[in-house]
């Protein structure tokens, strides 16, 4: 020590303060506050959410990421709640939040977190005005409503051209929530773009918290509309499909662009009577290297699960975070949303060339997928090049299932 002079610290000192990042990232995991809606109408998606975050530890360490510890609140299905939550998620200490899969919610959350300066990343809300505010410390890993929709066309397109047969009608029915109000706006737009070989007769929206839609079916047989084009939630698609059912209408096919009819609850809810729908959503690429382990992780806890939608973008929202806490070397929620902002992630489960953003914070190169419910599991069928099945159209009629 009596070496040590005043110049030797100072020194010391000084090297220390260059490269302050490296030291505080090793003392402890990043707080990720997760909000989902495990309770409510909504509850059983933000469950099956919350999946992706149970697998994601594993995989993101052989990937070389940092550790995440996480904060779990319910938003209770709830928009205020979703901002309450939001919140006390800081207030306890989050750095960063991921949520809401409720576009509505994540509108909230999303507020919250720009106000508060906070990096937020989105893992499922489609609504196109959440990344058009502007947001510095907001970011969206999901397509928007027109890009679901544009993906949604053109896949249909290519299904019917391989079937060799197309519907020349269609009634649309959706939820009349953010998202699915939303979709429909958007329809208007994308929809003449692709020269679609139907017409929408008309147009049916309803609240996804209903209990009963026999009206809405009466209503949308009675158009003699050839299929049903549909934006839905998990409990409205089992009622609309038991309402077919009662009603003995089967259309030639159900083509939904959002959630609802892929949903394993839907699957095993109604067993041979959930095989048909035609689901144009975000999914995975079944080709890529951490879809395979991510796949494998939840075959192994969940044996009696696809994977899907809910888990993908769940666990690629805490992909994200770590990436960037790896990078930022920081807690620090300006160097974290640097970060974020220059994400490079080539590396991940959904399609297309990966995670990067805008200058608006939303991926805009991610593509979508048509899926369809086939003897309780979920096969592709398109795009080309990332498919397992051929496409089954006209759907087998529901009194002919046994």
């Amino acid at each position: 020590m009596k070496h040590l002079t005043r110049r030797h610290l100072l020194a010391g000192s000084a090297a220390l303060l260059a490269a302050p990042a490296v030291v505080r990232a090793q003392g402890g995991a990043l707080k990720v506050g997760v909000l989902l809606p495990r309770s409510g109408y909504q509850a059983s998606i933000g469950q099956d959410c919350f999946r992706g975050v149970e697998l994601a530890a594993p995989i993101l360490k052989d990937l070389g990421l940092p550790d995440l510890q996480i904060m779990n609140a319910d938003t209770e299905t709830n928009v205020d709640v979703a901002r309450s939550r939001a919140e006390k998620l800081i207030a306890d200490g989050a750095q960063l939040l991921i949520g809401a899969f409720d576009s509505g919610q994540s509108s909230a959350i999303a507020q919250v977190a720009e106000q508060k300066g906070i990096p937020y990343v989105i893992n499922i809300a489609a609504a196109p005005d959440i990344t058009e505010q502007g947001y510095k410390f907001v970011f969206r890993n999901f397509p928007t409503a027109p890009m679901i929709l544009g993906d949604a066309f053109a896949n249909q397109k290519e299904i019917f051209a391989e079937v060799g047969k197309a519907p020349t009608s269609v009634v649309f029915m959706h939820v009349n929530d953010t998202f699915g109000t939303a979709m429909q706006k958007g329809i208007g737009a994308v929809m003449p773009k692709f020269n679609m070989p139907y017409e929408i007769k008309e147009t049916i929206a309803y609240d996804p918290a209903a209990r009963d839609l026999s009206v809405e079916i009466a209503k949308a047989k009675a158009t003699g509309a050839e299929a049903l084009l549909v934006v839905s939630r998990i409990n409205d698609a089992i009622l609309l499909t038991r309402e077919l059912v009662k009603q003995r209408w089967t259309p030639q096919g159900v083509l939904s662009m959002g959630p609802g009819w892929y949903e394993d609850q839907y699957l095993k809810t109604l067993g041979k009577l959930s095989d048909g729908p035609l689901s144009f959503v975000p999914w995975y690429d079944p080709n890529k290297k951490v879809a395979k382990a991510l796949a494998g992780a939840l075959e192994k806890k969940y044996p009696n699960l696809d994977m899907n939608t809910n888990h993908i973008y769940t666990f690629e929202a805490l992909q994200i975070a770590a990436d960037a806490y790896k990078r930022a070397g920081s807690t620090d929620p300006k160097a974290l949303a640097d970060a974020i902002r220059a994400t490079n992630i080539t590396d991940n489960v959904s399609p297309g060339p990966g995670i990067a953003f805008n200058a608006k914070g939303q991926n805009d190169k991610l593509k979508n997928s048509g899926i369809q419910n086939r003897g309780g599991k979920l096969v592709t069928v398109a795009p080309k090049g990332a498919t397992n099945a051929k496409a089954e159209w006209p759907m087998a009629p529901y009194d002919k299932r046994g």
